[in-house]
């Protein structure tokens, strides 16, 4: 099972007083996660201005190396570029994949986000998928429209590439997204405790 974790400082370090240290409490995390084998971190500071994005998943990237956890960036190529990342995971409304492959050749990764099954010959290209949002979750706020285990089946059905599931992942729910066929889970709850105790 693939697992992917995606950052949320905020979520993680709500006592921050600072952003020095909301990032050293981030990296720390992601630290902890290459040691506990996690294979995937999405890093989605999705607020952060260039230079302090690029500083953060150098970071992250630098704390992981020597393990086989991968770094991607949440949607910005320029970034995943500059910080030495694995790839970029591309929102759904990004730039479509084979445009990110032309910058971003293999053997780094391309992601995509998708919400419906319609969604995945848009992500032709993609190495992985990330499908949700399947259980209601704290992450998104708002009226989100979840898609559920029969949407995740549908969205595995269609596409080739390995899928992973995100939305109110929780360890009771994993089985039965591996049972509708996902290749493994994303998440940001799920692992903030997790990964306190991991050395």
């Amino acid at each position: 099972m693939t697992r992917c974790l995606v950052t949320d400082r905020r979520r993680l370090c709500p006592d921050a007083e600072s952003f020095a240290a909301a990032r050293a409490c981030l990296v720390e995390q992601a630290r902890r996660a290459a040691a506990a084998g996690i294979d995937l971190i999405q890093v989605r500071e999705r607020d952060l201005d260039s230079a302090a994005l690029a500083a953060l998943v150098a970071e992250v990237v630098a704390v992981t190396r020597g393990s086989p956890t991968r770094v991607v960036v949440n949607d910005r190529i320029d970034v995943a570029l500059a910080a030495g990342a694995a790839g970029v995971h591309l929102r759904g409304d990004s730039v479509p994949v084979a445009v990110a492959r032309k910058l971003l050749p293999a053997p780094r990764l391309v992601g995509r986000s998708v919400h419906r099954a319609a969604e995945t010959s848009a992500a032709a290209g993609a190495d992985y998928l990330i499908a949700g949002t399947v259980f209601s979750s704290p992450s998104k706020s708002g009226p989100v429209e979840l898609i559920g285990i029969d949407g995740l089946r549908a969205i595995v059905r269609a596409t080739t590439v390995p899928v992973l599931a995100i939305g109110g992942i929780t360890p009771d729910r994993i089985a039965a997204v591996l049972e509708a066929g996902a290749a493994g889970i994303a998440a940001i709850g799920l692992f903030i405790d997790s990964l306190k105790t991991a050395s």
